[in-house]
């Protein structure tokens, strides 16, 4: 089986288990305590830290252990939003953020704060602008990823960082995606981390506060990690992390490249391979790793399931993977095609012949996906295979009762999920005229998203939607 989904979890780093079983022996004891078992646990503990914190680009006494990457981004905004509630209680993100923040901000705004979220471009990036523009008087934090958990696209930082510090509002960055590539560039106020994500052991995350940040600790006081991290340290784990983080930060340079190369080939090749598939995030601006594209016509969660029976595990922001039945935050801020979503993220050591493997499996797997749906095959932009042809009227198409040139097809999707809509649309397309409509009824939420992105796709133009007696009625009239 290969693993490509190691944006999720990367596997655990030889250097990590050697670590965690070392400390099982050594590291068990209270580091708090004075006697000897407990001196070296804290000499364990101590040495984590600063090994943690040389990675980072802080001082040791900035940062802290806490049981998740989850646990550190939700203590860390509530710390620096409390810490700074005489100013007030606005809080900026990114539409693109990782749930762990979002979640977060909802809480913040059902407890009476205000919330902005920062929109990004179609390749998932924001604008340095936007967040200069939404900061305010009763700003009390930003906050923004280093890079996207879904697509790879790398944020500016910096640049943000620039005018947050500009208007004096700390900037929480969330790097648990990026931390283990390098340190994140910028003038940050608050960093957080999370140790699966670079072949730690799960359960340990970081938060970093840095010197002169207001930050007020929420919930029970307790003295352990600055009162920031209450509970007992779970240092054999601590210690994995920490030599972890340290392990693969050596051999980063030269396993970006790598992985930058490989990458590159999937984003190039998908489009020749696939017909009708969009790679999406930014080309340059992204994690070495990490390449994300759609298929149209194609049911996410069936292609997953298509792809590690042949052997491969990846992952997918369609709304057909999930059970929300709702598309992925992420695409759906980008405005790119969410059905079909396959995100592949490669571990650190992935050989070019599992990628070349991947690339050989994969257009079989999405040909035999579509061809169980029943999917048109695309031939030209505008146009799909038997569009225009004479043939009976399908069950859920209608002819408009409207006598001008200008009406066209009715096609009821209700009660059908991603991706019959589109492909329903995309089957009647052509038995309109040029200039002519096709209505498509659909109360699936991610019509909302896939239709524009195959009008963009196909080379038709998107007329927007208006109300329907049950869902939603999107518009598409035929251009060319």
């Amino acid at each position: 089986m290969v693993y490509f989904d190691a944006a999720s979890a990367a596997p655990l780093h030889p250097v990590a288990r050697q670590a965690l079983l070392a400390s099982l022996d050594e590291g068990w004891a209270d580091p708090a305590r004075l006697y000897r078992e407990g001196r070296r646990a804290r000499m364990l503990l101590d040495a984590a830290r600063e090994a943690a914190a040389e990675a980072v680009g802080c001082r040791p006494d900035e940062l802290v252990f806490t049981p998740s990457g989850t646990r550190a981004v939700h203590a860390g905004m509530a710390g620096a939003l409390a810490g700074r509630r005489r100013v007030g209680g606005h809080l900026i993100v990114s539409s693109v953020e990782h749930s762990s923040v979002l979640h977060a901000a909802e809480a913040h705004e059902a407890a009476g704060g205000s919330l902005t979220h920062v929109p990004v471009d179609r390749a998932g990036a924001v604008d340095p602008a936007a967040y200069a523009a939404a900061l305010g008087e009763d700003t009390a934090l930003a906050c923004l990823q280093s890079a996207n958990h879904e697509v790879g696209t790398e944020q500016p930082v910096a640049r943000v960082a620039e005018v947050c510090r500009a208007a004096g509002v700390p900037l929480l960055v969330d790097a648990a995606q990026s931390l283990g590539w390098g340190p994140v560039e910028g003038d940050w106020s608050l960093l957080t981390g999370s140790a699966h994500k670079w072949g730690g052991p799960s359960g340990v995350g970081l938060l970093v506060v840095r010197k002169g940040v207001r930050f007020a600790p929420q919930g029970p006081g307790d003295e352990r990690e600055s009162g920031r991290a209450p509970g007992f340290e779970n240092l054999p784990a601590v210690v994995a992390a920490a030599a972890s983080l340290r392990a693969v930060r050596a051999e980063a340079a030269a396993e970006a490249g790598r992985l930058r190369e490989l990458t590159e080939r999937i984003r190039a090749r998908v489009p020749l391979l696939v017909p009708d598939a969009e790679v999406v995030g930014d080309p340059e601006h992204r994690l070495p790793g990490v390449v994300t594209f759609s298929c149209l016509y194609v049911d996410g969660e069936t292609l997953l399931h298509e792809l590690d029976r042949a052997g491969f595990s990846v992952s997918s922001g369609s709304s057909c993977t999930s059970s929300t039945l709702t598309p992925s935050h992420v695409l759906k801020a980008m405005g790119v095609l969410s059905e079909g979503n396959v995100r592949v993220s490669l571990p650190p050591g992935t050989s070019t012949e599992d990628v070349e493997r991947f690339l050989e499996v994969l257009p079989g797997t999405v040909a035999a996906v579509r061809e169980r749906l029943g999917a048109p095959t695309g031939t030209g932009p505008g146009r799909e295979e038997g569009a225009g042809e004479e043939r009976p009227r399908e069950e859920g198409v209608s002819e408009e009762s409207a006598p001008e040139a200008r009406a066209g097809l009715v096609v009821d999707a209700i009660g059908r999920r991603c991706p019959i809509p589109v492909i329903e649309l995309a089957k009647v397309i052509g038995d309109v005229p040029v200039g002519g409509t096709v209505r498509v009824l659909a109360d699936d939420e991610a019509a909302r998203l896939d239709i524009p992105a195959w009008c963009e796709m196909r080379g038709q133009e998107y007329a927007g939607e208006e109300p329907a007696e049950t869902g939603t009625a999107y518009l598409v009239r035929r251009i060319r």
